[in-house]
């Protein structure tokens, strides 16, 4: 097993229709008006940007995004991830219920060295790390959504 590999999914379930919600995901450049943990994103051109993130463990990781599928009507949003994080992200919004749920999937391999070096002793604590930011995600998603 690579210990610097990690598969992740997440789900949001949220009171909204799946364009408003697809609609605020495609705009990464305000994550940070709504989502704590994601502190900076700097757009480069149409589709690549560099974004920095912290949870709640003292150090950011930073990385190039770039755009590699945007489909508003299967309700996907893509991206390849370089830099602390190597891989990839994807967003999946479906209608659910009266409102929509927001699927996040992301397969990442750490290249920052120290997450590298605790690899086997902090997986635990990295993988709480990302819960804890994806849940703060969604109670931000959901206050957004309710404001506009």
């Amino acid at each position: 097993m690579d210990w610097s590999h990690y598969r992740f999914v997440s789900i949001w379930d949220v009171s909204a229709p799946p364009d408003a919600v697809y609609g605020i995901l495609e705009r990464a450049e305000e994550y940070p008006q709504w989502w704590p943990q994601v502190r900076e994103v700097t757009s480069v051109d149409h589709t690549t940007g560099t974004i920095r993130i912290r949870s709640a463990l003292p150090y950011d990781l930073v990385m190039t995004v770039r755009a590699s599928r945007r489909d508003p009507a299967a309700g996907i949003l893509e991206v390849a991830l370089d830099g602390d994080l190597d891989g990839w992200a994807r967003w999946t919004v479906t209608a659910h219920g009266t409102g929509s749920r927001a699927t996040y999937e992301q397969e990442v391999e750490v290249r920052r060295r120290i997450m590298r070096l605790l690899a086997v002793p902090g997986r635990a604590v990295f993988r709480a790390n990302h819960a804890l930011m994806m849940r703060a995600g969604r109670r931000g998603l959901a206050a957004r959504l309710e404001a506009v």
